[in-house]
């Protein structure tokens, strides 16, 4: 079983690789060489739905079998499509998993979702900032409801697509620290969708309801680039959140706290943190999905 790096193909990839020069053909021809080694029985390997087409063709050539294309949707309460190459089931081939119909509420520690099932979880989700979600339809994020000022911080975070600012809300009612910086400690008044925008596009959010427009003290006057956008929630105030890691090993039909703890070299268990988390669950498979696979085992 294997599931070599897909970032080398996703079309979420700037200049992705197309063609069998690349790092992406070597790591999954070193797939086809323990299935020449060990000559299995059976095997699966997994890749990327959204890979080029000529790809998935040279894959299919070399492994003597066409992919089936399984979106976690069916099982978890995340889109996730992916093709899985498999010579488990002859025939007709892999089954499509029951719709168990679980929907991204269904999940959730708290708050509620703007959108039935959650984007891909990726590898990258601890970078979450709303006008990924809604912009670029990834990192989904959660509402959760307020109802009195908070101290924040506005803070400069970077992820592989840049810096950005980000606001970040304390849950205590308490003000941070006072320092020389003035934005490390300001007042968060309840706005309706909370914490948006990046200090460029994606500023303004506009409600179905008929609110009025929130908005960023940087993103009003003219030529100010803005991203509208409609979310239907409730009457009421909202900031806005990542998925918890638990959230998301659920949407990865992983058992709560699985992604948790660990084990040192030593033999100790440790505390992962939730960088790590987030990066082992958004590197991982459904759960449910391979055992769906699997259970076509005669």
């Amino acid at each position: 079983m294997a599931g070599s790096p897909c970032t080398f193909w996703s079309i979420a990839k700037y200049k992705r690789e197309v063609d069998k020069n690349g790092m992406g053909w070597k790591l999954f021809m070193r797939f086809v060489e323990a299935i020449k080694q060990i000559r299995p029985q059976y095997f699966l390997y997994e890749n990327v739905a959204s890979m080029p087409n000529n790809i998935r063709d040279y894959i299919s050539e070399e492994l003597g079998c066409e992919p089936v294309l399984i979106n976690s949707a069916l099982v978890s309460a995340q889109n996730r499509k992916r093709l899985y190459w498999t010579n488990i089931c002859s025939g007709n081939g892999i089954m499509q998993p029951n719709d168990r119909g679980v929907l991204l509420k269904d999940i959730l520690e708290s708050g509620m979702p703007y959108q039935d099932k959650s984007h891909c979880i990726t590898a990258s989700y601890n970078g979450a900032v709303l006008w990924n979600s809604l912009e670029r339809k990834q990192r989904s994020m959660i509402a959760e409801f307020v109802t009195e000022e908070r101290g924040a911080a506005l803070r400069t975070r970077e992820d592989s697509s840049g810096k950005f600012k980000r606001l970040e809300v304390r849950h205590d009612c308490k003000l941070n620290t006072l320092t020389t910086v003035q934005t490390d400690s300001v007042i968060c008044a309840p706005v309706r969708l909370g914490s948006i925008g990046t200090g460029g596009q994606g500023n303004r959010i506009y409600s179905v309801r008929g609110k009025t427009v929130s908005l960023m003290a940087n993103g009003g006057g003219g030529g100010a680039k803005t991203g509208l956008y409609k979310i239907d929630l409730p009457d009421g105030d909202y900031y806005i959140r990542k998925l918890t890691p638990t959230e998301a090993e659920r949407c990865q039909t992983l058992p709560d706290h699985y992604t948790a703890f660990g084990v040192d070299d030593a033999g100790n268990v440790i505390n992962i943190s939730n960088t790590q988390r987030y990066k082992t669950i958004g590197n991982g498979w459904t759960v449910d999905v391979i055992a769906h696979i699997l259970n076509h085992l005669n």
